[in-house]
């Protein structure tokens, strides 16, 4: 499991590349009782929550497989109560932003990783 730096440097890579891709950051680390969305960012009208994952390497599936059924499902929670308590958008989705070892600059960017279920 990486380091509280190393997850926070992650993130912070991820979030200039989504910059560089034209979204807007909306906010970062949200928490509810549900879990926590990484970030929180504008795409035109519609709203992101993304989540960013690295790992070292693929075993047991790599940063992909790690955005179980279980997390999904604890993101669409909390992505729920954000937009009960703070946001009314058209649109919304979910994405992911994979990262490669932390000394990489490989990165993956899944527009609608997954529905809402």
């Amino acid at each position: 499991m990486p380091s509280r730096d190393t997850g926070e440097a992650a993130e912070r890579h991820a979030l200039d590349y989504l910059k560089q891709q034209g979204l807007k950051l909306v906010e970062t680390n949200y928490r509810s009782r549900f879990g926590e969305i990484d970030l929180i960012l504008r795409d035109g009208e519609v709203l992101v929550f993304a989540e960013v994952r690295m790992r070292k390497n693929n075993d047991f599936g790599g940063a992909r497989a790690s955005i179980t059924a279980a997390k999904q499902a604890r993101l669409i929670k909390t992505a729920n109560q954000y937009l009960t308590q703070f946001a009314r958008a058209p649109q919304c989705r979910f994405d992911a932003v994979l990262l490669g070892a932390p000394d990489s600059s490989e990165i993956e960017w899944i527009k609608n990783a997954f529905d809402e279920r």
